[in-house]
């Protein structure tokens, strides 16, 4: 049976296999939200308005790809189970994984995600540099859904 590739959340991202989408210019890429009155990007995207206390408003929300590459801000690991209300098949192993906070190229903000899989804290360090790869979160055999996500992975480093 042939799987459907979902995005986890739609319009959070675009490009490569991880989507089923041909790549755009510049490959995978997160998608925000610049305000044209402040010139203020917003992830996860905001389509109703500028959330910039200082926006003088008046301006048009407009999506926007965020930088590919960033550095590494901060990370650690999951090395349990998430509790309820988490749904979670108790009967299937756990594996750990590694989360990264990427303070993104261009824009300065930090986004929260996963690393690559084999990629572990011992692999990482503050600072360094790290791109947006398209992702699996998750494959659900019962639906033939593979859920497609953004993971981080270091420059240089190829899976």
């Amino acid at each position: 049976m042939e799987r459907t590739r979902t995005p986890v959340v739609s319009g959070w991202f675009t490009g490569d296999d991880a989507t089923g989408d041909d790549a755009p210019a510049g490959g995978f890429r997160l998608l925000g939200t610049r305000c044209s009155a402040c010139a203020a990007v917003f992830f996860p995207r905001e389509d109703a308005y500028c959330r910039n206390p200082h926006c003088p408003g008046g301006g048009e929300l407009a999506e926007t790809g965020l930088s590919p590459r960033g550095r590494v801000w901060s990370y650690t690991d999951g090395r349990y189970r998430p509790p309820a209300p988490y749904v979670s098949d108790p009967d299937a192993p756990w594996t750990p994984y590694t989360l990264v906070a990427v303070e993104l190229e261009a824009e300065g903000m930090v986004v929260l995600g996963q690393t690559v899989p084999g990629v572990t804290v011992a692999d990482l360090a503050v600072g360094m540099e790290v791109e947006v790869v398209g992702g699996v979160l998750n494959e659900d055999p019962a639906t033939a859904t593979t859920w497609t996500t953004w993971h981080f992975r270091p420059v240089g480093v190829t899976e």
